[in-house]
């Protein structure tokens, strides 16, 4: 389905009176709507939104909930059983459904009143897949509710986020082979990333590390880590530091100077180095999390590689009750 065709319907439905969009999912879907919440709460000065794991969704419903609400839920699979059950307690509410997912079989889409389709796999255009479709849907509700008034750079930003992130993985062709090769055998890594890459940054450590390989992991807010996780800095802790374009870049300049002075193993994925700095300064921060995702899958899949461990492989998920 169409954004701006969704966006005009749900402004129908109840009359231009919306006042808040919650982001429901779980796991990696939930990782791709940081970014969109983090737009809504630096950006919005009427529009409110929250960001919930579908299952704490569903057990502390926020009482604002209703018919002023747009509740966007997303499933890769369409059948996660929490973020189905919440979609159907925020129809029961009153409030609007949007529901996005790779199977056009997905349950999520019966209790969905508008639905994307998404695309994936390494040959698509990014902006067809869900990070980029939410945050594109939560720009242009909130365009249209309180008027973006860079609105026009964002939609120049989204014509070149898929050029961005194809140059900047041949860009990182070689260095993943030689993280591969120097990390392979580690087995715990923090994560450190600021404003709207911190997501990404939480979504790599239990996602792509945890998940997918097996390691230990943990997210680090730039901003936090000198108010205790620096601590334990030293110079056999690897350390991946996602550097932004936008606002909070000082943020991770400052980890970095500590990190350059106090650590060894660390592995910085600079958004500015690989060509974010194209999209205009007055948005670009906000696709700072589409290119880490695409640019740390590169990293993830040498790491997979090296250490002989597929990124399908589980133990758990899907295989025994939970």
């Amino acid at each position: 389905m169409d954004v701006s065709k969704v966006v005009k319907e749900v402004l129908k439905k109840n009359e231009g009176n919306l006042k808040e969009i919650y982001f429901v999912a779980c796991g990696g879907s939930l990782v791709d709507m940081y970014v969109a919440d983090y737009f809504v709460k630096s950006e919005a000065t009427k529009l409110v939104s929250g960001w919930y794991t579908a299952n704490e969704f569903v057990h502390a419903t926020p009482k604002k909930l209703g018919s002023s609400s747009v509740v966007i839920l997303c499933s890769h699979g369409g059948n996660t059983p929490e973020t189905v059950k919440a979609g159907e307690v925020a129809q029961k509410l009153g409030a609007q459904t949007i529901g996005l997912s790779h199977n056009k079989k997905a349950e999520l889409l019966n209790v969905s009143d508008f639905t994307f389709l998404y695309e994936w796999g390494d040959e698509t255009n990014v902006k067809n897949n869900p990070m980029a479709i939410i945050l594109d849907l939560t720009v242009s509700l909130f365009n249209a509710v309180e008027q973006y008034e860079h609105y026009a750079d964002f939609r120049d930003g989204v014509e070149k986020i898929n050029t961005v992130i194809s140059k900047a993985k041949k860009q990182v062709a070689n260095r993943v082979k030689v993280f591969a090769n120097k990390y392979g055998k580690e087995e715990l890594f923090y994560i450190l990333g600021s404003g709207p890459s911190f997501g990404h940054a939480y979504g790599f450590s239990i996602c792509s590390l945890m998940e997918m390989q097996w390691l230990d992991a943990a997210a680090i807010h730039s901003g936090e880590y000198f108010h205790g996780p620096f601590e334990v800095t030293d110079k056999e802790t690897p350390f991946i530091l996602l550097m932004s374009e936008g606002r909070t870049r000082a943020l991770d300049e400052r980890a970095k100077v500590f990190l350059d002075q106090y650590a060894e193993k660390v592995e910085v994925v600079d958004s500015k180095e690989l060509g974010l700095d194209t999209i205009s300064d007055t948005v670009s921060e906000f696709f700072n999390p589409i290119l880490f995702y695409s640019v740390l899958s590169e990293y993830r899949e040498a790491l997979a590689e090296i250490r002989q461990h597929p990124l399908d492989t589980r133990r758990y998920m899907g295989k025994v009750p939970y």
